[in-house]
């Protein structure tokens, strides 16, 4: 059979996350369109606007059909790791056929010829790429400098530096790492680039949270979402349940980390080259987020990846932890949402995937306590935590309640 995956955060979910999924259904008419979504906590370290219930609720809105939470573990990672968590996640669906994505390149061919330099890592290639990282650069600034050195490409520059394309390699990296079966499929993104503040009918989800961050009022991004995205988004603020902005995190971070010791936060996943004295001496320096973020700040460290530091301080997330769900890849399926063709698809994905499928709460919280299944349960177990952080950042502070993991049912359109 024929089904597609995409994977995405839709932060909020925007005209152009809806031109991806009908182009996508364009291509392969009927088929089922499958999103892996990240669930509160996000790629660049943040939290999410809105929670991934009302995300997935904007999504299933557009036409996809299932939507698989990316456990959080993968999904608050580096390109390379969010993409392979999310991948996994569709491979082990036993359905997906085709990973459809959006890129600024738009041409598959031009992507893959870059991504085969990459999986090859020919002597000139490591040579080159050790060369930059010996100067201070971080892996993601050293590949870029290395690749153009070693391609003749007019644009290649701007190529690497554009989000989607850099996302759009690392799904291209991951499918010839795993060897997947499944096939790559892009689409040129339409509209202003991802950091443009820019407010158009295709606006970036960046230029959108820019937008409310100023406004405070949903009309000033009316022309740059579907209706159904305005009405949920409205329906969140008005429960409390939103926005959720960066700041709320600040003292429960600098409180986490004036309590900690170095030699703890040294054990913290991506806490290397003595960061963790860094950390603590801005920590104990720092009134404010911003403030600890750029003290901590190196030209190797990005504030992308500081970001996700915090959080896995926040979290203590170990780094023997990580290696463990690398080694193994996600160990569940928990279902977000879901229309009626995708209640069909999930039955054949019942019969097709060995992995365990959690579509209530209940099922989450028996996981969560079954010492049967030691990975399985401390990977589910970090989402719930981490949702149970999420709820305290909403703002109406009657809505704080843990456990909405256990109590949650799946969003059905």
């Amino acid at each position: 059979m024929t089904a597609l995956g995409i994977i995405a955060e839709f932060n909020p979910f925007h005209n152009g996350h809806l031109h991806l999924i009908q182009e996508a259904k364009k291509a392969f008419p009927g088929a089922p369109v499958i999103c892996v979504m990240s669930g509160n906590f996000l790629q660049r370290g943040e939290a999410a606007w809105c929670s991934k219930w009302s995300r997935s609720a904007m999504a299933l809105h557009a036409g996809a059909d299932l939507i698989i939470e990316l456990p959080v573990c993968y999904a608050v990672r580096s390109a390379y790791y969010f993409a392979r968590g999310a991948i996994q996640l569709l491979e082990r669906t036993g359905v997906v056929s085709h990973l459809v994505f959006g890129s600024e390149s738009g041409n598959l061919d031009e992507l893959q010829n870059i991504t085969s330099i990459i999986c090859n890592e020919s002597p000139e290639y490591q040579g080159i790429l050790k060369e930059n990282l010996s100067r201070g650069y971080s892996f993601a600034r050293a590949r870029s400098l290395t690749l153009q050195k070693i391609i003749d490409h007019p644009h290649l520059n701007q190529l690497l530096l554009q989000p989607n394309n850099i996302l759009a390699l690392e799904y291209l990296h991951v499918l010839n790492d795993l060897k997947s079966p499944i096939t790559a499929l892009t689409f040129p993104r339409l509209g202003a680039g991802y950091h443009s503040d820019d407010l158009s009918a295709l606006a970036s989800a960046s230029a959108i949270r820019t937008a409310l961050a100023k406004e405070q009022s949903l009309t000033v991004i009316a022309s740059s979402v579907p209706p159904y995205t305005l009405r949920i988004m409205a329906d969140e603020i008005s429960k409390g349940h939103a926005p959720i902005k960066a700041e709320t995190l600040e003292l429960s971070i600098l409180l986490k980390l004036r309590l900690s010791s170095a030699s703890e936060l040294a054990d913290i996943y991506e806490v290397s080259e003595g960061l963790e004295n860094r950390i603590i001496k801005a920590a104990g320096q720092s009134g404010n987020l911003d403030e600890l973020k750029y003290k901590i700040k190196t030209k190797r460290f990005s504030l992308s990846r500081i970001n996700r530091i915090l959080l896995y301080c926040l979290w203590d997330l170990r780094k023997n932890q990580i290696a463990r769900y690398d080694e193994c890849g996600p160990q569940y399926l928990h279902i977000l949402g879901f229309s009626p063709s995708g209640q069909k698809i999930l039955q054949e994905i019942k019969s097709l995937s060995f992995l365990p499928i959690f579509s209530r709460g209940s099922e989450i919280k028996k996981a969560c306590y079954d010492n049967n299944k030691p990975l399985l349960q401390s990977m589910l177990d970090l989402d719930r935590r981490t949702t149970d952080i999420y709820s305290l950042l909403h703002p109406n502070p009657s809505t704080r309640s843990s456990g909405l993991d256990f109590t949650t049912s799946p969003v059905r359109i």
